[in-house]
């Protein structure tokens, strides 16, 4: 399990490290699925305008001040749910946005193959919690590619830096289910 010491870093490291590596949810007691990453995007902290942390701490953003490796969840446009994994030092607000795993491409599609809501945000990434991530296959630099995130054109300058990380998830095996019994 990739824990603290791995979050407490840049978001930009963290997203394109996170490439590869697998994304767990618990269903139920007794089943788990694993789908590996192949999609990312870095929120960077208070100068970066695209950041949910640059207006301060408020009750949706409150998660991402806290410590690394927390799950930080909210609501957009009213219907889809974003996950992101909060990154660095404690009081400086950045994370990493999910957007793709396994056979779910976008960050809402991805959310509900997960059955992830409001119920993570602010909860420790471990199987505790059911949802967490583990170390995968190292993505190679050739296989990376950088555009500038999704969807934050209101962010001026910060709009069209390179911060979302995507490698071809037909480059290796995206998806992988263990059952260890009945779906419960």
């Amino acid at each position: 399990m990739l824990g603290s010491s791995f979050f407490n870093r840049r978001a930009d490291s963290v997203a394109r490290e996170l490439l590869g590596c697998w994304l767990i949810v618990r269903r139920g007691k007794r089943h788990q699925e694993k789908h590996r990453i192949f999609e990312t995007e870095a929120y960077l902290g208070p100068q970066d305008l695209a950041c949910h942390g640059r207006v301060g701490p408020t009750p949706r953003n409150q998660v991402m001040f806290g410590p690394a490796g927390y799950w930080y969840v909210y609501l957009c446009y009213g219907m889809h749910w974003m996950l992101n994994i909060v990154t660095g030092r404690e009081g400086l607000p950045a994370a990493v946005l999910l957007r793709g795993a396994g056979d779910s491409v976008g960050p809402g599609r991805l959310t509900k193959m997960l059955g992830v809501t409001k119920h993570y945000d602010g909860r420790l990434a471990d199987p505790v919690t059911g949802l967490w991530i583990e170390g995968g296959a190292v993505v190679p630099r050739r296989q990376i590619c950088r555009t500038p995130r999704i969807g934050v054109s209101y962010a001026k300058e910060w709009a069209e830096k390179p911060l979302r990380y995507l490698v071809d998830p037909s480059s290796f095996e995206a998806r992988f289910v263990i059952d260890d019994g009945e779906r419960q």
